[in-house]
């Protein structure tokens, strides 16, 4: 719990500091005069001011925001000596770069962030799949698991290196929710000559861009070894006298040939809500030993009923180091901050006209979660995660809602196209109705937290 709490406060911190640092800097090249800076609402925790700016830095108690208070004729009295410095007697080119220059911020922290996790290297599981279930895309394809994926293409793309399963997961991604199908290069085994399948997409139902998505796509994780780990007290497994070491040969008349395909054995033997008996010959010590294997019934999340056996199945899958180096890392980082954009943008688009569930949306208690849990595996998983909360709060806030800044460039525009202002009263009225939008979005997002991690 301390661990996700510190992580959700230094990504928010680190994040809004970025993004405000953007609205300030500009402002300052631009001859505007700052006179707050601050991180977080509320009370201050913390205020100071360097000799000989005219800025006050601030860290507010409550870290869910921030904002730059420029000088400006429309908030307050100015001088008539400091009115070359008010932000709102600057040219339109000004204003529009101030107000843009936050949200480019946070896409620029999303690249260095890319690229400091390309420079740096990160562990990840070698691209070889596991069995895919009867019927999913990738069995129709003629994937049957064990076969290494070297390249991958969406749509009429040229084929990229899949250096690991997540460039493999990414790949697969981006062709489901642009409809379009991935062609992969494979290899059987070592020697064996590569060949290309066709995973189809392109008339797939991603509504859900979840882990049913996956199971229909038939990727659902790398290869494993058909292994018992940790057996749970007086779980299904421990009840049936399986052990951890245990290789798994056989369930019923079924060769088993990796770890995800056991898994899903075992969550198929429910059926009408009661768990079938199971007939498992193991390889234990270089023994063949029977056993039969009655899985416990789980109900989760509203899904349908599944068996587990309490205890971990699968060994860990190999894993390979993905390093970059320090042209092809930035650049990565450049093409992965622009693609999940444009994926960010997509998917929000397929929301509002009904294309995608709402259930997509997240508030502040997934991020926690995912906060505290990206921490727990590492500091390059962290990075991962802040790069991609960076990407969605530059793009969320590009929105043309009048009260992010998207909407004050849209003001702008509006400006530049007639030659004046939006007028006060559109203006008043615009604002009530992005911040009634806002609350809206606001509690579908808190509504699925609480839904995802409570119910």
């Amino acid at each position: 719990m301390l661990l996700t709490i510190a992580a959700f406060v230094v990504a928010l911190g680190l994040l809004i500091a970025v993004h405000e640092y953007g609205h300030y800097r500009v402002a300052v090249a631009c001859g505007v005069k700052v006179l707050r800076f601050s991180v977080g609402f509320g009370k201050p925790l913390l205020r100071w001011q360097p000799r000989g700016s005219s800025t006050e830095f601030v860290i507010g108690a409550f870290p869910l925001g921030g904002y730059v208070r420029m000088l400006d004729e429309r908030e307050a009295p100015v001088d008539a000596a400091e009115r070359h410095l008010a932000f709102n007697n600057k040219p339109l080119r000004a204003r529009a770069a101030i107000v843009a220059a936050g949200p480019i911020a946070n896409l620029l922290l999303a690249v260095v962030l890319y690229a400091a996790v390309n420079w740096i290297g990160v562990q990840e599981p070698r691209a070889v799949l596991a069995s895919p279930a009867a019927g999913s895309a990738a069995y129709d394809a003629g994937l049957r698991g064990g076969e290494l994926v070297v390249g991958a293409a969406i749509g009429g793309e040229e084929s990229e290196p899949v250096r690991s399963f997540e460039d493999l997961r990414w790949a697969l991604t981006r062709g489901a929710l642009d409809g379009q199908d991935v062609r992969l290069q494979v290899e059987s085994g070592p020697g064996a000559p590569r060949r290309e399948l066709v995973v189809e997409l392109h008339d797939f139902d991603a509504r859900e861009a979840d882990a049913q998505m996956f199971r229909k796509i038939g990727v659902l994780g790398p290869w494993t070894r058909p292994v018992i780990g940790e057996v749970v007290a007086g779980g299904a497994a421990q009840r049936s006298g399986l052990r951890e070491g245990d290789t798994v040969l056989q369930v019923g008349a079924t060769p088993v040939v990796d770890g995800q395909q056991l898994r899903e054995l075992i969550r198929g033997s429910v059926h009408d809500g009661k768990a079938a008996t199971q007939a498992w010959r193991i390889d234990r010590a270089g023994r063949a030993v029977d056993l039969q294997v009655t899985p416990d019934v789980v109900r989760q999340d509203g899904a349908a009923p599944a068996g587990r056996i309490g205890a971990y199945v699968g060994a860990q899958p190999e894993m390979v180091t993905v390093r970059h180096g320090p042209l092809e890392g930035l650049w990565n980082g450049v093409t992965r901050t622009w693609e999940v954009s444009a994926l960010t943008l997509r998917m929000m688009g397929r929301m509002v006209v009904g294309e995608a569930s709402l259930k997509n949306l997240s508030g502040p208690l997934t991020i926690a979660d995912y906060a505290g849990r990206s921490a727990s595996l590492g500091f390059t998983q962290y990075l991962v995660f802040l790069a991609l909360i960076s990407v969605s709060l530059g793009v969320l806030n590009l929105l043309p809602l009048p009260v992010l800044d998207g909407g004050h460039l849209m003001y702008y525009l509006w400006e530049g196209v007639t030659g004046r202002g939006v007028s006060d009263a559109w203006m008043e009225r615009l604002q009530r109705g992005g911040v009634a939008l806002l609350l809206v979005m606001m509690s579908i997002a808190l509504f699925n937290d609480v839904t995802r991690l409570f119910g």
